[in-house]
């Protein structure tokens, strides 16, 4: 009787398999760290920057690739994701962005032990493909403080935006390359935006 049993199992398990029909879809990820196309040396005397972690207003924190439809809604292209949350990985680039600017001697992280001369806090406000307008689009929001004892001082808030082209039926690398190009575009507005006081 045993034998008969452990001889058909096969054959129920096939009958009630608990897979599921649809193929299994693997996930492609994406970096996203544009570099500043040229490095420069920051002069004797140039100031400390800290650069606070970057936030996300709400519907960045997704690792998804995010598309404007044409009636204003968004969606998250599927199986297309970012390899980190897209704020995370625009910090490390935009703090690399500025060393290479040569406008600072140094840009360091929260939690270190470097006395900063000006603090920066951010905010990845924009980073979506537009199809219907042929353009990727990404905008960062920014303050810059100097911080003096227990208090704070602004010395400008900013506003930087960049596009990039998009390909007419653009493919989801097509746009997460196009994506990276926009973000780079707003770095370099930032930059020009920084205006350090004397």
């Amino acid at each position: 009787m045993r034998r008969r049993l452990l001889l058909a199992a096969p054959v129920l398990l096939a009958g009630c398999s608990i897979l599921p029909d649809r193929p299994n879809v693997p996930v492609r990820r994406y970096a996203l760290s544009p570099r500043r196309p040229v490095t420069q040396d920051a002069p004797r005397g140039a100031p400390v920057l800290l650069q606070r972690r970057m936030r996300a207003v709400p519907g960045l924190q997704d690792l998804g690739l995010r598309r404007a439809r044409p009636d204003g809604a968004y969606e998250f292209l599927p199986y297309e994701e970012w390899i980190a949350p897209p704020a995370d990985l625009a910090d490390a680039a935009l703090r690399a962005w500025l060393q290479a600017s040569g406008r600072f001697a140094a840009v360091v992280q929260a939690g270190t032990r470097a006395d900063a001369d000006l603090v920066l806090e951010s905010q990845l406000t924009v980073l979506e493909s537009v199809p219907q307008a042929g353009e990727a689009r990404a905008a960062i929001a920014a303050v810059l403080l100097r911080e003096e004892r227990l208090s704070s001082r602004i010395l400008g808030t900013l506003e930087a935006s960049g596009t990039a082209p998009l390909p007419a039926n653009a493919t989801p690398p097509q746009q997460a390359q196009a994506l990276e190009a926009a973000l780079g575009r707003a770095f370099a507005d930032l930059e020009a935006r920084l205006v350090l006081p004397r």
